[in-house]
Protein backbone atom coordinates (compact mmCIF):
# COMPACT_ATOMS: atom_id res chain seq x y z
CA UNK A 1 0.00 0.00 0.00
CA UNK A 2 1.32 3.44 -0.95
CA UNK A 3 1.55 5.94 1.92
CA UNK A 4 1.80 9.73 1.76
CA UNK A 5 5.38 9.96 3.08
CA UNK A 6 6.82 6.89 1.40
CA UNK A 7 10.52 7.50 0.75
CA UNK A 8 10.94 10.13 3.49
CA UNK A 9 13.56 9.21 6.09
CA UNK A 10 13.61 10.77 9.56
CA UNK A 11 16.42 10.47 12.09
CA UNK A 12 14.84 10.98 15.50
CA UNK A 13 16.97 12.17 18.41
CA UNK A 14 14.04 12.78 20.72
CA UNK A 15 12.86 11.78 24.16
CA UNK A 16 9.72 12.04 26.27
CA UNK A 17 6.69 13.31 24.35
CA UNK A 18 6.68 16.44 22.16
CA UNK A 19 9.48 15.28 19.85
CA UNK A 20 8.62 11.55 19.71
CA UNK A 21 4.95 12.27 19.09
CA UNK A 22 5.91 14.34 16.05
CA UNK A 23 7.98 11.40 14.82
CA UNK A 24 5.04 9.11 15.48
CA UNK A 25 2.75 11.16 13.23
CA UNK A 26 5.34 11.16 10.43
CA UNK A 27 5.66 7.39 10.83
CA UNK A 28 1.87 6.96 10.72
CA UNK A 29 1.89 8.78 7.37
CA UNK A 30 4.54 6.50 5.91
CA UNK A 31 7.93 8.02 6.73
CA UNK A 32 10.76 5.72 7.80
CA UNK A 33 11.48 7.04 11.29
CA UNK A 34 14.77 5.76 12.71
CA UNK A 35 14.88 6.37 16.44
CA UNK A 36 18.48 6.77 17.56
CA UNK A 37 18.65 5.75 21.21
CA UNK A 38 21.46 5.71 23.69
CA UNK A 39 22.98 2.34 24.55
CA UNK A 40 20.33 0.55 26.62
CA UNK A 41 17.45 2.51 25.14
CA UNK A 42 15.68 5.83 25.70
CA UNK A 43 14.85 6.62 29.34
CA UNK A 44 11.08 6.62 28.77
CA UNK A 45 11.23 2.88 28.06
CA UNK A 46 11.09 2.68 31.87
CA UNK A 47 8.51 5.44 32.30
CA UNK A 48 5.26 4.64 34.17
CA UNK A 49 2.67 3.35 33.61
CA UNK A 50 4.09 -0.11 32.95
CA UNK A 51 2.19 -3.16 31.69
CA UNK A 52 3.92 -6.54 31.82
CA UNK A 53 7.34 -4.94 31.57
CA UNK A 54 6.46 -2.49 28.78
CA UNK A 55 6.03 1.27 29.21
CA UNK A 56 2.68 2.44 27.86
CA UNK A 57 4.16 5.95 27.67
CA UNK A 58 6.93 4.75 25.35
CA UNK A 59 4.58 2.47 23.40
CA UNK A 60 2.10 5.20 22.52
CA UNK A 61 4.67 7.62 21.09
CA UNK A 62 7.13 5.24 19.47
CA UNK A 63 5.11 2.56 17.67
CA UNK A 64 5.97 2.20 14.02
CA UNK A 65 9.58 3.40 14.34
CA UNK A 66 12.87 1.60 13.84
CA UNK A 67 15.33 1.60 16.72
CA UNK A 68 19.10 1.70 16.67
CA UNK A 69 21.26 2.09 19.79
CA UNK A 70 24.26 4.31 19.09
CA UNK A 71 26.80 5.96 21.39
CA UNK A 72 26.82 9.53 20.10
CA UNK A 73 29.44 10.51 22.69
CA UNK A 74 32.06 8.42 20.93
CA UNK A 75 33.91 9.65 17.86
CA UNK A 76 32.97 6.53 15.92
CA UNK A 77 29.33 7.02 16.88
CA UNK A 78 29.46 10.61 15.62
CA UNK A 79 30.95 9.39 12.33
CA UNK A 80 28.12 6.91 11.92
CA UNK A 81 25.48 9.55 12.61
CA UNK A 82 27.13 11.96 10.16
CA UNK A 83 27.01 9.28 7.48
CA UNK A 84 23.33 8.64 8.24
CA UNK A 85 22.53 12.35 7.92
CA UNK A 86 23.69 12.17 4.30
CA UNK A 87 20.94 9.60 3.62
CA UNK A 88 18.15 11.38 5.50
CA UNK A 89 15.49 13.99 4.80
CA UNK A 90 14.73 15.16 8.34
CA UNK A 91 16.52 15.22 11.68
CA UNK A 92 14.08 15.61 14.59
CA UNK A 93 15.50 16.54 18.00
CA UNK A 94 14.18 17.90 21.29
CA UNK A 95 17.31 18.60 23.31
CA UNK A 96 17.82 21.86 25.18
CA UNK A 97 19.08 24.55 22.75
CA UNK A 98 22.85 24.34 22.40
CA UNK A 99 23.04 20.57 22.91
CA UNK A 100 23.16 19.74 19.21
CA UNK A 101 25.97 22.26 18.73
CA UNK A 102 27.89 20.77 21.65
CA UNK A 103 27.49 17.36 20.02
CA UNK A 104 28.90 18.78 16.77
CA UNK A 105 25.61 18.62 14.87
CA UNK A 106 23.99 22.04 14.85
CA UNK A 107 22.12 23.09 11.72
CA UNK A 108 25.20 24.54 10.00
CA UNK A 109 27.06 21.23 10.39
CA UNK A 110 24.07 19.19 9.25
CA UNK A 111 23.64 21.45 6.22
CA UNK A 112 27.32 20.99 5.35
CA UNK A 113 26.77 17.23 5.42
CA UNK A 114 23.50 17.38 3.48
CA UNK A 115 22.31 20.73 1.99
CA UNK A 116 18.78 19.35 1.64
CA UNK A 117 18.46 18.27 5.30
CA UNK A 118 15.60 19.62 7.40
CA UNK A 119 16.32 20.03 11.10
CA UNK A 120 13.21 20.13 13.29
CA UNK A 121 14.17 21.42 16.73
CA UNK A 122 11.61 21.07 19.54
CA UNK A 123 12.38 22.83 22.83
CA UNK A 124 10.81 24.49 25.83
CA UNK A 125 11.32 28.11 24.83
CA UNK A 126 12.76 28.08 21.31
CA UNK A 127 16.19 28.49 19.77
CA UNK A 128 16.39 32.20 20.67
CA UNK A 129 14.88 34.56 23.23
CA UNK A 130 15.51 35.40 26.92
CA UNK A 131 14.36 31.97 28.16
CA UNK A 132 16.04 29.83 25.51
CA UNK A 133 18.50 28.14 27.93
CA UNK A 134 15.83 27.05 30.41
CA UNK A 135 14.71 23.42 30.59
CA UNK A 136 10.96 22.86 30.41
CA UNK A 137 8.20 20.31 30.42
CA UNK A 138 4.50 20.58 29.58
CA UNK A 139 3.24 22.08 32.89
CA UNK A 140 5.63 25.04 32.56
CA UNK A 141 4.10 25.88 29.19
CA UNK A 142 0.60 25.71 30.68
CA UNK A 143 1.66 27.94 33.58
CA UNK A 144 3.67 30.57 31.68
CA UNK A 145 1.15 30.97 28.84
CA UNK A 146 -1.78 31.73 31.14
CA UNK A 147 -3.62 28.56 30.13
CA UNK A 148 -3.48 27.19 33.67
CA UNK A 149 -5.09 30.34 35.10
CA UNK A 150 -7.99 30.07 32.64
CA UNK A 151 -8.53 26.33 33.07
CA UNK A 152 -9.44 26.73 36.74
CA UNK A 153 -11.93 29.57 36.17
CA UNK A 154 -14.59 30.80 36.72
CA UNK A 155 -14.67 28.53 39.77
CA UNK A 156 -11.77 27.17 41.75
CA UNK A 157 -8.11 27.96 41.29
CA UNK A 158 -5.54 27.69 38.45
CA UNK A 159 -5.54 24.10 37.25
CA UNK A 160 -3.23 22.13 34.99
CA UNK A 161 -4.75 19.64 32.59
CA UNK A 162 -4.38 15.94 33.38
CA UNK A 163 -2.84 15.30 29.96
CA UNK A 164 0.17 17.05 28.44
CA UNK A 165 -1.76 19.21 26.00
CA UNK A 166 1.15 21.57 25.33
CA UNK A 167 3.41 18.68 24.36
CA UNK A 168 0.74 17.42 21.96
CA UNK A 169 0.22 20.84 20.37
CA UNK A 170 3.97 21.22 19.98
CA UNK A 171 4.22 17.81 18.31
CA UNK A 172 1.58 18.91 15.80
CA UNK A 173 3.46 22.13 15.08
CA UNK A 174 6.68 20.16 14.62
CA UNK A 175 4.93 17.87 12.14
CA UNK A 176 3.33 20.73 10.22
CA UNK A 177 6.68 22.52 10.09
CA UNK A 178 8.43 19.38 8.80
CA UNK A 179 5.83 18.89 6.07
CA UNK A 180 5.98 22.56 5.04
CA UNK A 181 9.79 22.36 4.90
CA UNK A 182 9.54 19.24 2.71
CA UNK A 183 7.23 21.14 0.36
CA UNK A 184 9.72 24.04 0.20
CA UNK A 185 12.54 21.59 -0.49
CA UNK A 186 10.53 20.00 -3.30
CA UNK A 187 10.46 23.41 -5.01
CA UNK A 188 13.97 24.64 -4.25
CA UNK A 189 16.11 21.66 -3.21
CA UNK A 190 17.00 23.50 0.01
CA UNK A 191 16.52 22.27 3.56
CA UNK A 192 15.94 24.55 6.52
CA UNK A 193 15.72 24.79 10.31
CA UNK A 194 12.25 24.42 11.87
CA UNK A 195 12.05 25.89 15.40
CA UNK A 196 9.00 25.03 17.56
CA UNK A 197 8.65 25.21 21.33
CA UNK A 198 6.30 24.57 24.22
CA UNK A 199 5.65 28.20 25.18
CA UNK A 200 4.84 29.27 21.61
CA UNK A 201 2.44 26.35 21.27
CA UNK A 202 0.82 27.05 24.64
CA UNK A 203 0.24 30.68 23.64
CA UNK A 204 -1.91 29.51 20.73
CA UNK A 205 -4.34 28.10 23.32
CA UNK A 206 -4.89 31.52 24.88
CA UNK A 207 -4.66 33.64 21.74
CA UNK A 208 -8.17 35.15 22.02
CA UNK A 209 -7.92 36.48 25.62
CA UNK A 210 -4.34 37.62 25.00
CA UNK A 211 -5.28 39.55 21.85
CA UNK A 212 -8.32 40.99 23.65
CA UNK A 213 -6.19 42.18 26.57
CA UNK A 214 -3.62 43.83 24.30
CA UNK A 215 -6.40 45.69 22.48
CA UNK A 216 -8.41 46.77 25.53
CA UNK A 217 -6.26 46.41 28.64
CA UNK A 218 -8.98 44.18 30.10
CA UNK A 219 -9.15 40.48 30.84
CA UNK A 220 -11.84 38.55 29.00
CA UNK A 221 -12.61 36.75 25.79
CA UNK A 222 -12.39 33.22 27.12
CA UNK A 223 -12.52 31.66 30.54
CA UNK A 224 -13.01 28.32 32.21
CA UNK A 225 -15.75 25.97 31.09
CA UNK A 226 -16.99 24.09 34.13
CA UNK A 227 -19.49 21.31 33.40
CA UNK A 228 -23.01 21.10 34.81
CA UNK A 229 -23.80 18.60 37.55
CA UNK A 230 -26.60 16.16 36.76
CA UNK A 231 -28.33 13.69 39.08
CA UNK A 232 -25.90 10.91 38.14
CA UNK A 233 -22.87 12.68 36.66
CA UNK A 234 -21.88 15.75 34.68
CA UNK A 235 -22.63 17.19 31.25
CA UNK A 236 -21.03 19.82 29.04
CA UNK A 237 -23.39 22.14 27.16
CA UNK A 238 -22.21 24.41 24.35
CA UNK A 239 -25.05 26.68 23.31
CA UNK A 240 -23.09 28.94 20.97
CA UNK A 241 -24.92 31.93 19.49
CA UNK A 242 -28.10 33.73 20.58
CA UNK A 243 -30.52 31.49 18.69
CA UNK A 244 -29.20 28.30 20.23
CA UNK A 245 -28.96 29.91 23.66
CA UNK A 246 -32.55 31.13 23.36
CA UNK A 247 -33.81 27.60 22.59
CA UNK A 248 -31.94 26.32 25.62
CA UNK A 249 -33.31 29.10 27.82
CA UNK A 250 -36.86 28.37 26.67
CA UNK A 251 -36.44 24.67 27.48
CA UNK A 252 -35.09 25.44 30.95
CA UNK A 253 -37.87 27.93 31.69
CA UNK A 254 -40.50 25.28 30.99
CA UNK A 255 -41.23 26.06 27.38
CA UNK A 256 -42.79 29.49 27.96
CA UNK A 257 -42.64 31.50 24.76
CA UNK A 258 -39.86 34.01 25.06
CA UNK A 259 -39.06 32.79 28.58
CA UNK A 260 -35.57 32.58 29.96
CA UNK A 261 -32.47 34.67 29.43
CA UNK A 262 -29.94 33.43 26.82
CA UNK A 263 -26.55 32.67 28.32
CA UNK A 264 -24.37 35.37 26.80
CA UNK A 265 -22.72 37.89 29.13
CA UNK A 266 -23.38 40.05 32.18
CA UNK A 267 -25.78 39.57 35.09
CA UNK A 268 -28.40 37.96 32.85
CA UNK A 269 -25.92 35.29 31.88
CA UNK A 270 -25.12 34.56 35.54
CA UNK A 271 -28.82 34.17 36.31
CA UNK A 272 -29.29 31.97 33.26
CA UNK A 273 -26.40 29.74 34.29
CA UNK A 274 -27.85 29.31 37.76
CA UNK A 275 -31.19 28.35 36.22
CA UNK A 276 -29.51 25.83 33.93
CA UNK A 277 -27.52 24.41 36.86
CA UNK A 278 -30.74 23.86 38.81
CA UNK A 279 -32.46 22.30 35.78
CA UNK A 280 -29.59 19.86 35.21
CA UNK A 281 -29.34 18.94 38.90
CA UNK A 282 -32.89 17.54 38.78
CA UNK A 283 -32.25 15.25 35.79
CA UNK A 284 -30.05 12.28 34.89
CA UNK A 285 -27.35 12.66 32.24
CA UNK A 286 -29.21 10.62 29.63
CA UNK A 287 -32.38 12.72 29.96
CA UNK A 288 -30.43 15.98 29.68
CA UNK A 289 -28.61 14.80 26.56
CA UNK A 290 -31.81 13.58 24.92
CA UNK A 291 -33.67 16.84 25.61
CA UNK A 292 -30.89 19.07 24.34
CA UNK A 293 -30.14 17.00 21.25
CA UNK A 294 -33.83 17.21 20.37
CA UNK A 295 -33.65 21.01 20.21
CA UNK A 296 -30.27 21.05 18.42
CA UNK A 297 -28.09 22.20 21.34
CA UNK A 298 -24.65 20.51 21.50
CA UNK A 299 -24.35 18.45 24.66
CA UNK A 300 -22.16 15.60 25.86
CA UNK A 301 -21.71 13.53 29.00
CA UNK A 302 -18.48 13.94 30.97
CA UNK A 303 -17.03 10.45 30.70
CA UNK A 304 -14.41 8.59 32.65
CA UNK A 305 -11.66 6.65 30.86
CA UNK A 306 -13.36 3.22 31.10
CA UNK A 307 -16.41 4.73 29.36
CA UNK A 308 -14.23 6.30 26.65
CA UNK A 309 -12.43 3.00 26.06
CA UNK A 310 -15.77 1.31 25.29
CA UNK A 311 -17.08 3.99 22.90
CA UNK A 312 -18.13 2.22 19.66
CA UNK A 313 -17.59 5.41 17.64
CA UNK A 314 -13.87 5.43 18.47
CA UNK A 315 -13.53 1.73 17.66
CA UNK A 316 -15.33 2.10 14.32
CA UNK A 317 -13.01 4.97 13.39
CA UNK A 318 -10.02 2.83 14.43
CA UNK A 319 -8.85 5.38 16.97
CA UNK A 320 -8.26 2.51 19.40
CA UNK A 321 -6.16 -0.31 17.94
CA UNK A 322 -5.09 -3.68 19.31
CA UNK A 323 -1.52 -4.74 18.56
CA UNK A 324 0.98 -7.42 19.53
CA UNK A 325 3.96 -6.19 21.52
CA UNK A 326 7.26 -8.06 21.71
CA UNK A 327 7.55 -7.40 25.46
CA UNK A 328 4.03 -7.22 26.87
CA UNK A 329 2.04 -9.27 24.40
CA UNK A 330 -1.36 -7.77 23.56
CA UNK A 331 -1.59 -3.99 23.98
CA UNK A 332 -3.77 -1.16 22.74
CA UNK A 333 -2.55 2.08 21.17
CA UNK A 334 -4.15 5.14 19.56
CA UNK A 335 -4.89 4.79 15.88
CA UNK A 336 -4.07 7.11 12.99
CA UNK A 337 -5.73 10.48 13.61
CA UNK A 338 -5.46 11.80 10.05
CA UNK A 339 -7.84 9.86 7.79
CA UNK A 340 -6.83 9.95 4.11
CA UNK A 341 -8.82 8.36 1.29
CA UNK A 342 -5.95 7.62 -1.12
CA UNK A 343 -3.01 7.06 1.19
CA UNK A 344 -4.31 5.91 4.58
CA UNK A 345 -1.74 5.74 7.33
CA UNK A 346 -0.71 2.72 9.35
CA UNK A 347 0.23 1.79 12.91
CA UNK A 348 3.46 -0.18 13.26
CA UNK A 349 4.81 -2.23 16.18
CA UNK A 350 6.92 -0.92 19.06
CA UNK A 351 10.64 -1.60 18.51
CA UNK A 352 12.80 -3.20 21.16
CA UNK A 353 16.03 -1.28 21.99
CA UNK A 354 18.40 -1.46 19.03
CA UNK A 355 16.17 -3.93 17.18
CA UNK A 356 17.00 -2.47 13.76
CA UNK A 357 20.64 -1.51 14.32
CA UNK A 358 22.14 -4.12 11.99
CA UNK A 359 19.43 -3.78 9.35
CA UNK A 360 19.61 0.03 9.19
CA UNK A 361 23.40 0.36 9.22
CA UNK A 362 23.78 -2.47 6.74
CA UNK A 363 21.20 -1.05 4.35
CA UNK A 364 22.06 2.66 4.61
CA UNK A 365 25.83 2.54 5.14
CA UNK A 366 26.76 -0.86 3.70
CA UNK A 367 28.28 -2.20 6.93
CA UNK A 368 28.98 -5.93 6.76
CA UNK A 369 28.70 -8.46 9.57
CA UNK A 370 32.34 -8.10 10.61
CA UNK A 371 32.07 -4.29 10.85
CA UNK A 372 28.87 -4.51 12.86
CA UNK A 373 30.46 -7.06 15.16
CA UNK A 374 33.48 -4.83 15.75
CA UNK A 375 31.25 -1.82 16.50
CA UNK A 376 29.18 -3.86 18.91
CA UNK A 377 32.25 -5.26 20.63
CA UNK A 378 33.62 -1.73 21.16
CA UNK A 379 30.31 -0.47 22.59
CA UNK A 380 29.54 1.97 19.77
CA UNK A 381 26.29 0.18 18.84
CA UNK A 382 23.96 -2.20 20.62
Amino acid sequence: MSLSLDGVRVLELARYQAGPRGGMILSDLGAEVIKIERIGGEETRRHAPMVRGQSIYFTVYNRGKKSICLDLRSERGKEIFAAMVKTADIVLENFRPGTMKAMGFDYDRLRALNPAIILVSVSGFGQYGPYTDRPAFDPLGQAMSGLMSLTGQPVGRPLGTASSVVDRYTALHATIGALAALRHRDRTGEGQLVDVCLLDSALTMVEIPTSYYLATGEEGGEGGRPPYRAKDGYVVISAAGREMAARLAQLVSGGTAGGGEPITAGQGAADARRALEAWCADRPVEAICSALMEIGVPVAPVRNIPEVAKDPHLWEREMLVKMEDAVAGELYVPGVTIKMSKTPGHVGPVPTPGQHTDEVLGRLLGYDRDTLGELRESGVIA
